[in-house]
């Protein structure tokens, strides 16, 4: 097969575009509310550009508790934005439902309740910043996590609601997004074993042994 037709295949979704704007269409009709008008703007912006997860990554690296966490937290968001971000987005190029399907926002069946972007719609960033944090909190403090992720899914549904994204979008970023998180954990630990080996560069602060049991 030509390499030159693997993008192709890529940011041709054909039937899944038809599948997904019905999902936002079931939502309108049967969800849609004044209250959910209001609040989902709200948790769409927590994740915009990803403010809010960063500033939870770098205050929990600030303690010794949580420090792991706010490294797992930190390293996930960045490889989402340098792997997702950087490079699928713009490889998928997938057109954002409010662009595919203008007809159906001018006739109010779908609404637009946030400002339209200019990236491609697979997968939403938002979705993948939400739970790349949320799994990374989860990973190492199950009860914290647990928040966090009801959090991370308010947020995903958000991308929905508000008509930006389609369902495959934020389904594929919550997926990677717990990924990115699994290898952010690893990775992390695999540089405090080997800062605490004997005679290794102690340069990474270890939290007490407690905390690393911590449920």
């Amino acid at each position: 097969m030509n390499l030159m037709i693997f993008p192709l295949l890529l940011t041709s979704f054909g039937p899944v575009d038809a599948w997904d704007v019905g999902i936002l269409g079931w939502v309108q009709e049967y969800l849609a509310n004044p209250f959910f008008d209001r609040v989902m703007p709200v948790l769409s912006f927590l994740a915009d550009k990803g403010w809010f997860m960063i500033v939870c990554a770098v205050v929990l690296m600030l303690f010794p508790k949580t420090r792991k966490m706010g490294f797992t937290m930190g390293l996930a968001l960045a490889m989402g934005l340098l792997l997702v971000n950087g490079m699928l987005k713009p490889l998928v190029a997938r057109t954002r439902p409010y662009v595919l399907y203008k007809e159906l926002y001018d006739s109010g069946a779908l609404r637009l309740l946030v400002h339209t972007e200019t990236d491609g719609s697979f997968p939403s960033g938002h979705t993948l910043a939400s739970f790349e944090a949320a799994c990374g909190v989860f990973l190492w403090n199950k009860k914290w996590g647990a928040g966090a992720l009801v959090l991370a899914f308010l947020i995903g549904f958000s991308r929905i609601y508000v008509c930006v994204h389609y369902v495959t979008d934020v389904l594929a970023a919550a997926v990677l997004g717990c990924c990115f998180a699994l290898l952010a954990k690893f990775i992390v630990e695999s540089l405090y074993k080997l800062a605490a080996r004997p005679g290794g560069k102690k340069e990474l602060p270890l939290p007490e042994e407690a905390d690393q049991t911590e449920k």
